[in-house]
This record gives structure tokens, sequence and C-alpha cells, in this order.
């Protein structure tokens, strides 16, 4: 009789995950790499967080546990409480520490169709259920997300602008979201592009969280600050949902590389002016060359776009992606997102923006 195995069973949810799937870093040999699959700034990081970075020299101590360098910059340039602040490793900890300390089993959390995937990570993570609420025209509705609302929803999702589509919902649109909440609901604001948006109808949700006890805005230094290689993230929200955060976080959370280089690319946003004003440059061009080739390009106020491609034989989006990866362009899959036949692209440095427009209309001819 064969012998029955035991051993440790991961709580319910845990095996639902479907494992985060970064985008491709490599391409196939004989041509200049253009890594365009994970949202990076071409620019790099401010020379100012380099030279903060290398000073870092005494690895024998501890970080500071409170980031209070950091989280006193994030306040100096933003206008903030550092006390309502909370840093974290990447925005993805952050996001994750929310679910942590309000989500549990019986409980529901919402978020949109194609909204990052951390959500629905650190919603099962946490033991609580994930509801999906559809879009309208690959932008947040927010009508969809109040009708799915009950007395079991505990938290609300929404990445504005959201990441793979690059749309957004005005300002407007999320008080009205807001006013239609449960106010023991926690409203959690992803702007992880904010930088990049210049619409007169848009904020990140500053405004929002001050004047509000259910409302978390997060943020990220992987984008435009060009620090994705030493996550850094962070939230700003009321003072009890900091406290409770601040709880259940690991007391060495952030290394003492990332504070330091953080605190002065926050400082230097004369850098992020460039950053910004180069993807306004690049981003227009690269739709207006691409929409010429026949590409439907979904409209981005991020430094991303998603490109679809003809449900047609051998020019569908992963033929597109086999031909760009021979010819060293890297681009984002999106299946996991459900598009089944889109590339998301970053905008790049010139050269790569070119590269990738004059490969894709080598590969539609």
């Amino acid at each position: 009789m064969e012998e029955q195995v035991v051993r440790p069973v991961p709580r319910a949810g845990v095996l639902a995950i479907d494992p985060y799937v970064p985008g491709k870093a490599k391409a196939n040999g004989g041509h200049k790499l253009h890594k365009l699959s994970s949202n990076e700034s071409p620019l790099g990081a401010s020379p100012k967080a380099l030279e903060a970075y290398r000073t870092v020299s005494e690895l024998q101590f501890y970080p500071d546990g409170s980031a209070g360098e950091l989280r006193t910059a994030i306040g100096e340039v933003y206008g903030l409480n550092p006390d309502h602040v909370i840093c974290g490793c990447g925005s993805d900890e952050v996001l994750s520490l929310l679910a942590y300390a309000y989500l549990g089993e019986g409980d529901e959390a919402i978020y949109t169709t194609h909204g990052f995937l951390v959500y629905k990570i650190a919603i099962h993570a946490a033991g609580a259920t994930p509801v999906v609420a559809p879009e309208k025209d690959l932008k947040t509705d927010v009508d969809a997300i109040l009708e799915r609302v009950t007395e079991k929803t505990k938290m609300v999702f929404v990445a504005n602008p959201n990441n793979p589509t690059g749309t957004y919902i005005p300002f407007d649109e999320v008080k009205r979201l807001h006013a239609g909440l449960p106010k023991s609901c926690i409203l959690v604001l992803d702007a992880a592009y904010a930088e990049y948006v210049r619409r007169n109808d848009y904020q990140s949700g500053i405004e929002l969280v001050a004047n509000s006890e259910n409302v978390v805005m997060t943020r990220t230094f992987s984008k435009a600050y060009g620090l994705p290689a030493l996550r850094v993230g962070w939230a700003y929200g009321p003072e009890h949902i900091i406290d409770a955060l601040n709880r259940i976080r690991g007391p060495f959370n952030m290394n003492a590389a990332a504070i330091a280089a953080g605190a002065a690319a926050v400082r230097d946003q004369a850098f992020i002016e460039q950053a910004v004003s180069h993807n306004n440059e690049w981003l227009p061009w690269v739709v207006n060359e691409l929409t010429k080739l026949g590409l439907d390009v979904t409209p981005s106020v991020g430094n991303f776009i998603l490109i679809h491609f003809p449900e047609e034989q051998g020019k569908r989006a992963v033929d597109a992606d086999a031909f760009l990866l021979e010819r060293g362009c890297v681009l984002r899959q999106v299946k996991a997102y459900g598009f089944d036949n889109a590339l998301r692209m970053s905008i790049g440095s010139e050269e790569a923006n070119r590269d990738v427009v004059a490969a894709l209309t080598e590969f539609l001819k």
C-alpha cells in the first residue's frame, strides 16, 4: 500500500495566485538591446541620486528603520506631513501592507479588469476575495465599481493612470467614486505614473487624502525617478492608516542606499522635468508613427503605450514580439492583463523609439 505523503498546505487562496512575471530583459544577439518592457526611464536616475547612493559606505550599520531622511524629503517636495508618509520596497510592498492590514477571510476588494497584477496577488495573499469591475473604453468605470460594492467590500484599488492601458480618469470621477464608498472602505489611489500626466483635470490624490479618513495614495521611484533597481516606493495616508502599516512592515524594510538616493532624487525636480519633457516629445511621435502604419494605439498619459495588432496570421502581437526580439527590441506581452493581441512599449531613447518604428514598419510589410 502506497504511503500517503503529509506536508504543509498553503492557506486557501495562495495557490490561486498566478506568479508575477516581469517584462523580458534580454533579446536575441547581434543587435543593440533596447529594453522597453518595464516602463523604465530612458534618462536613468538623477546624477544627484547616483552621488548620494555612492556615499553609502558604512554597510556594517542597520539603516534608519523609519526612512526619516526620505520621508522628510518627500514631505518638503510635496508639502506633506512626513508622519503621514510610509516608505517601502517599491510601491508593491506598500500595496501589500495595505491588504495585509485591512483584508482577511470573508472580505472583498475591488479592482478593474486591466488593473495592476499586484492587486489580485495582494488580495489573495491576505485571504480575501478579489472582485473585478469591468472597464469602459479601457478606462476605470466608477459606476461599475460602485455597483459591486457590498458590506464585504473593504478596499478598492484604482490605478490612475492605469498600467498597461495608459488611460486615466479625471479627478472629479475619483471624488465621485470616493463619495459613493462606505466610510469603512479604503480607496487606494495608485499614482505610479502621476509625474508624467499633464492634464488639467487630473490630480494624483493628495488633496483627497488630506481631507479624508479612508483614502491612501501610493507612489513609486521606479518610473520617472529612474530608481527601479533600488526599489523605492511610498504612500501618503491618514495618520491612523499609516500607523497600522508601520506596525506590520519589516523593521528595516528599506536599505540605506535606497533611502539616500531616494531623498536626493525627489529633491532634484529639475531632473524630473527633463524626464517628463522627453516623454512629452517622444510619446506623441511614436503614437503618430505607429498609427500611420495602421496600428491601433490606446491613448496614454503615461510613459508607455499599448499597441494592438491585426487579427491576421503572421501579423499578431506574438509574431511582432518575436520579430522585434530578433532586432534587439524588447517590448512587453500583456496576455496576463487580458490583452492577447497587444504589446506594451515603454517610451525609450530617441534611438530606441526610432528602431522600434523601423522594425515594425518592416514587420508589417
